[in-house]
């Protein structure tokens, strides 16, 4: 248990300097920091909302309108499949949680529930005379909810960041919630109206039959058409009669940036090679029409065709700022939000708090450390120093980790650290009361040292191996600052494990193999 090989203590003390390479950039200033080269590691420990100081919003999905959408578009589906079979229907739509079939002749009722059932495998479908319904499964309700919470988490993770703002924590919450932190935001006003919108763009043309004010006045709107608000000239709020046929959906867009045209902000985009094609043959079809650009039902801009634009890429125009432009560049390139989203709580904490609980916990850990180490040094002595040595090492290992995996550190995070001190000379603890042991039962300094590192190790794997699934355990089912908490206690752990197991046996050995002491004072 003492005889260490060359090898094993250059690999030892090299672990324990990359510690320390990953932990000086906490120390070091964001300037002095910049300027030492790249190869370098740069990673610090980001603080959290506690800390730091910055806004929570708890966001619903509203789960309705995505089965609402899905339903109708199913129904699109069974009424294109019935027109292919020839089978006639005296009416499709949807009513409520479910679509509803009336056939013509009831004979037919079972043809067409089998052609439902044959289009969708989560629709659960059933017949009452002439009248079929149909409606999700639980399993294809609670597959739908899930898909939708995920890419909704995604969509909103896109957008924070592409506003620069960084360390921001997003996670699920229950089956249609999502909570998003953002250390350092103190007005949370823009990301609000970001995740409030749903961006879903579409490229469509207006109605050249009938003017919107024919409409206001009165007038009859043309089936396959609808009227839609809108800015036009001048920025002046106007209406608009747009054809529901989306010539080519946002879907198909691969880029958006900002940029000026004219002196003006405008908002350029890019295709992918099927969105460049339909934009270039509706373009091409079009010449001298007005092309509709609607974002979430309101059209931003109605330009018209002078040309065919055949290059896969253009121009949105408007009486945008600079700061709207750069908004819809990140909502396009972002994506859309697969349902709209509800702020339902908002809570702001002041820097002055988070400064607070800094020095509130900067002062439990120092605390923490200074009385550990007095304990150490003046119960067990020289063997104390070694156990005090070891546990700067553990500290160095758990912050360079915390900082290389980019970790935010919370108020409960940092109670990990300071139980993590606890629980590392613990282990000491155990290995210096068995060698103890062995000094009273007769034995030598060396054979009492060999004997205690020895019959402790079972015990210590054991105890922090229990604790380290306790901490899995808590990541796994807990969320937020559970879950800070598990992640610093279990890197805790594994650093505790190496600096009881290598480190202080290491010190140990090194110095009864030069010393040969004959008494230990314990």
């Amino acid at each position: 248990m003492l005889q260490f090989a060359k090898w094993k203590t250059a690999l030892i003390i090299g672990i324990c300097l990359i510690g320390v390479l990953f932990t000086a950039p906490n120390l070091i200033g964001r300037q002095t920091l910049d300027a030492l080269p790249d190869w370098l590691p740069k990673q610090r420990l980001s603080l959290g909302l506690d800390l730091r100081g910055g806004s929570h919003l708890l966001l619903e999905v509203e789960m309705g309108a995505v089965l609402r959408e899905r339903l109708a578009s199913v129904a699109d589906d069974v009424r294109s499949k019935l027109r292919e079979d020839g089978t006639g229907y005296a009416a499709i739509g949807v009513d409520g949680d479910a679509i509803v079939v009336r056939a013509r002749d009831a004979a037919d009722a079972g043809k067409i529930a089998d052609a439902m059932r044959g289009l969708n495998a989560g629709l659960d479908v059933s017949t009452d005379g002439g009248v079929i319904r149909a409606t999700f499964t639980e399993a294809e309700i609670a597959h739908r909810r899930d898909q939708t919470l995920a890419q909704s988490i995604e969509v909103v993770r896109r957008r924070v960041d592409e506003l620069g703002t960084r360390e921001s924590s997003i996670q699920r919450q229950g089956d249609d919630r999502i909570i998003v932190q953002l250390p350092g935001v103190e007005n949370p006003g823009e990301i609000k109206a970001l995740l409030g919108t749903t961006a879903k763009m579409s490229f469509r043309l207006l109605d050249p039959t009938v003017s919107a004010a024919e409409v206001l006045s009165g007038g009859r709107l043309p089936p396959g058409s609808e009227l839609l608000d809108g800015t036009g000239p001048g920025g002046q709020p106007t209406k608009y009669v747009v054809q529901r046929r989306v010539l080519v959906s946002g879907e198909r867009l691969t880029d958006s940036q900002p940029s000026f045209q004219n002196n003006e902000p405008v908002v350029s985009f890019r295709f992918d090679s099927v969105g460049a094609r339909r934009f270039g043959e509706a373009t091409q079809q079009n010449v001298g029409r007005n092309l509709a650009i609607v974002l979430d039902d309101k059209v931003i801009s109605a330009p018209v065709i002078r040309e065919p634009i055949l290059g896969g890429s253009g121009v949105i125009s408007g009486t945008f700022t600079v700061q709207e432009a750069n908004n819809l560049a990140v909502l396009l390139r972002a994506g859309a939000l697969p349902a709209p989203l509800t702020v339902i709580e908002e809570r702001t904490v002041g820097p002055d708090l988070g400064a607070d609980a800094i020095a509130r916990g900067e002062f439990a850990s120092v605390l923490a450390f200074v009385l550990v180490i007095a304990f150490m040094a003046l119960y067990y002595r020289r063997l104390g120093l070694y156990a005090d040595i070891a546990l700067l090492a553990n500290l160095v290992l758990l912050l360079g980790a915390l900082s290389a995996l980019q970790a935010t550190l919370t108020l409960p995070g940092i109670a990990g650290i300071v139980l993590t001190m606890g629980m590392a000379v613990d282990a000491n603890v155990l290995i210096y009361e068995r060698i103890r042991e062995e000094r009273a039962a007769g034995r030598s300094v060396i054979a009492a040292v060999e004997a205690g590192f020895k019959g402790a190790m079972t015990t210590i794997i054991d105890s922090n191996l229990t604790t380290l699934i306790a901490a899995a355990l808590l990541f796994q089912f807990g969320s937020g600052p559970v879950k800070g908490f598990a992640v610093t206690l279990s890197i805790g752990i594994l650093t505790t494990l190496f600096s009881a197991v290598f480190v202080t046996r290491l010190l140990v050995a090194s110095w009864l193999h030069r010393a040969r002491p004959k008494t230990l004072a314990l």
